[in-house]
C-alpha cells in the first residue's frame, strides 16, 4: 500500500517460502540422503559394496548431515514476517538498507495463471545474490512505474530465475 503522500511502496513478505511437501517427498528425500551417505563411504566393484575407509569423504558426509539437520530445523520454524519499504532513496528489507546505486536493474513477473507475482532486483556486484520479492496483494504495474523512476528495467526477464524454478520443483 502506499502512503498518503505516495513517496513509498510498503508490504510484508514471509522470511522464506515453505513448500507443501507429502510424505512420499519426505521418503524420497530420505532414500537420497541414505544414498548419499554410502557412496561417502563404499564404492561397488563387481555389484559388492567395499568400503573405502581413510579414503572415504568425510566432508562430503558432513555436508549432507548438515544440511538436512538444517531443513529439518528450519521445516519446523514459522517464516517470520519482514515489512519492505520501496523509496525515493531505496530499499529497505527489514533492518536492511540498499541505495539505488547498489542496483543494476529491476524485473517484475507477472503470472497470474501461474500464480506468480514477483519483483527482482539484481545487484550491480556480481556476487550479491538478487533480491526476489513476492509483491503479494500489491499492484505489480505501480511497483513497475514506481521503481522505472530510479531503476532501469530488464525486459528480458520473462521467466523466473532458474534458481527458483528448480526450487520450487524440487521443494526445497
Amino acid at each position: 500500500m502506499k502512503d498518503n503522500n505516495s513517496l513509498y511502496i510498503k508490504w510484508q513478505v514471509p522470511e522464506y517460502r515453505i513448500p507443501d511437501r507429502s510424505k512420499t517427498w519426505y521418503r524420497a528425500a530420505f532414500v537420497l540422503v541414505i544414498a548419499l551417505l554410502f557412496t561417502c563411504f563404499f564404492t561397488l566393484e563387481n555389484w559388492r559394496p567395499v568400503f573405502l575407509g581413510y579414503q572415504s569423504n568425510f566432508l562430503f558426509a558432513f555436508i549432507i548431515i548438515l544440511s538436512s539437520i538444517i531443513m529439518i530445523m528450519t521445516e519446523n520454524k514459522p517464516p517470520q514476517i519482514i515489512d519492505v519499504k520501496i523509496g525515493p532513496e531505496g530499499v529497505e528489507i527489514g533492518e536492511k538498507f540498499y541505495d539505488y546505486d547498489r542496483f543494476r536493474h529491476f524485473s517484475v513477473i507477472y503470472k497470474p495463471k501461474q500464480s506468480i507475482k514477483n519483483l527482482y532486483i539484481e545487484f550491480k556486484n556480481p556476487i550479491t545474490p538478487r533480491l526476489s520479492l513476492p509483491l503479494r496483494s500489491l499492484d505489480p504495474l505501480s511497483v513497475r512505474n514506481f521503481l522505472l523512476k530510479y531503476l532501469d528495467e530488464d525486459l528480458e526477464r520473462t521467466e523466473p530465475p532458474l534458481s527458483e524454478q528448480l526450487t520450487s520443483k524440487l521443494k526445497l
